[in-house]
This record gives C-alpha cells, structure tokens and sequence, in this order.
C-alpha cells in the first residue's frame, strides 16, 4: 500500500557501485545522485521515500535494505522480474581525481514512467510535501517517460508540493546531446520552484559566464528559489527578491569529493523543509558537504552525520 504522509519523494537512480579504495581492493556499495539526497534528508529527519525501478536480484535486494536501514520509505520502488540495477565502478584517474564509469543502459529505473503501475508513482508525487530530482534522474527516460513525469510534476505542485531539482549535468548520460539535454531541462524548470544548480555544470551545459548568470538565467524560467553551488567559492542565493552569497565556512581539503553537492542539497532542503529561511539553509548545507568530503564515498559513517 502506497504511503500518504507528506514527505519528500527523491525520484532518479539508485546503482549498484564499485568503488576502489586506499588498499586498491574493491568494495561494493550503492550510489545514485537523489539517492544520497534521499538518504542524508531521512538522517535530518525529514520523512522521506525514493522512487525508482529496481530488479529481482540480491543486489536490488540490498539497496532497498540500505533505504529501509536509512528510514526512507520503501513503497515507491517498483521492482521489475528478471532484471538488473545499473553498475557504476569508481576509481581514481592519473590526477586521484575521482571517475566514475557506469554501466546502465537496461537498468529498470529508465522505465519507472512506463511500467504497468506508473500511474501509481505518478499519484504518489502528488501527495508529496516536496519531490526532488536531477539531471541525471531526466537522462534516464525516454520522451514518453519524460512527458509522464513531468505532468506528474505539474499536478503534484497544483496539490501543494515544491519542487527542487538539481541539474547535475553529466554529459554522458545525455550520450553527448547537448541540443537534447538543453530541451529537456528547459521544460523542467518551467516546473521548479527550488532550483539547486552547481555552476560547474551550468557553465558546460548553457555557457554560463558566472553564477550571476546562471541565477539570471533560472529566474527567467520562473524559478522562484535559486542556490547555485561554486564549491569553495561559496553559494549564491537569490530568493525573495534579494541575492546574497552565503560562503563556505570553512575551506576542507577533500578526501572524496563525492556526493559534496548531493549532501548540500539534503542539508538546504533539509533546513528550509523544517522552517529556516535561505541563508540559514545555506550554511548548513555548506555544513553538511564539509562533513561529506571529509569521508570516502557518497554516505557518510552515522557518526559523522550530524547535520547542525
């Protein structure tokens, strides 16, 4: 039975990883981008699901382990006979910059819109209080799939939810089309009212000179909120008709840098879902991606969490 409390529903990927560690071994864990998000919002307390397709498998298994362990609610993972979650192998390359080289194309959660119970997810978003996703949750589907969650969008936010979405944009999941991404994105943003962009990406994807711009060009959309994230150089906020940088409280030399702007966008949302303006929000998302960095791997070690 599908849950009705209102919570935030984290709708993308979640992906069986790989991951190299010091001693050059690997260790299996799972990752996905909203993912993290989903699991880092259920460890402030805020009551959270995750929507995605997963297979049959004892891997499958374990990530809806992991998301039960974490609080997160279970009921809007769909599970598809006979199939597979998507790999992800993560190493470091000749600089010790992280890579990350996936291995998703028939993963389920490409079909989450598609499915013979869609409609179900579909309803679920409107009883949200928030629905979160990324750019990387709109590479996953096709234009059929893409038409259906975005309408799921509009009706959600007609019932009262916000919509958040990070643009998180990977090239390769785009298969290199721009044009297309571009497109896609566009028609999203129409449907945002939280937008949590790292600058990095929205340089490459729209020629972005500055956050500046970048806000500029999201309040064109009519997006009201805006946090553009420029990694130690802080975070812009414009939101209310005013726009403030809010800077990185302290300058940490990465361990991993992985995940910094999934828990960034856990610990705004976070905050601004239990009632603190902006700002506020702000800072402690700069908070929570300090603590995120200081770690291997996407999922902080619990005690090491705190996210105040």
């Amino acid at each position: 039975m599908i849950e009705t409390t209102k919570r935030a529903i984290c709708v993308g990927e979640a992906t069986i990883e790989l991951a190299r560690g010091g001693d050059g071994r690997f260790a299996l864990a799972s990752s996905g981008d909203t993912f993290n998000t989903a699991i880092y919002l259920a460890r402030a307390g805020q009551p959270t699901a995750f929507a995605t397709a997963l297979g049959d498998d004892p891997y499958s298994d374990a990530i809806v382990s992991l998301a039960a362990a974490e609080s997160i609610g279970t009921d809007l993972i769909a599970r598809v006979a006979g199939r597979l979650p998507a790999l992800a192998l993560a190493d470091a390359g000749l600089t010790g910059a992280r890579r990350t080289h996936g291995w998703g194309e028939n993963q389920p959660a490409r079909e989450l819109f598609e499915l013979p119970d869609w409609s179900l997810t579909a309803a679920a978003l409107t009883t949200a209080r928030l629905v979160y996703f990324s750019g990387i949750t709109l590479s996953l589907y096709s234009n059929v799939g893409l038409g259906r969650f975005l309408a799921a969008l509009e009706l959600a936010r007609a019932a009262g939810a916000k919509v958040a979405f990070d643009g998180n944009f990977r090239p390769h999941g785009w298969r290199g089309d721009l044009s297309r991404a571009r497109t896609v994105f566009a028609e999203a943003l129409k449907r945002v009212d939280i937008a949590l962009p790292a600058y990095d990406d929205e340089a490459v994807l729209w020629g972005d000179p500055s956050p500046e711009s970048t806000v500029e060009r999201l309040q064109a959309f009519g997006v009201a909120e805006i946090v553009v994230k420029n990694g130690p150089n802080g975070a812009l906020v414009a939101n209310a008709g005013a726009r403030d940088m809010v800077p990185v409280p302290e300058i940490v030399t990465p361990v991993d840098a992985t995940a910094a702007g999934d828990g960034f966008n856990a610990g705004y949302l976070a905050a601004r879902l239990a009632g603190h303006g902006a700002m506020e929000a702000a800072a402690a998302a700069h908070r929570l991606a300090g603590q995120v960095i200081r770690h291997r791997g996407a999922i902080v070690p619990r005690a090491g969490a705190a996210m105040h």
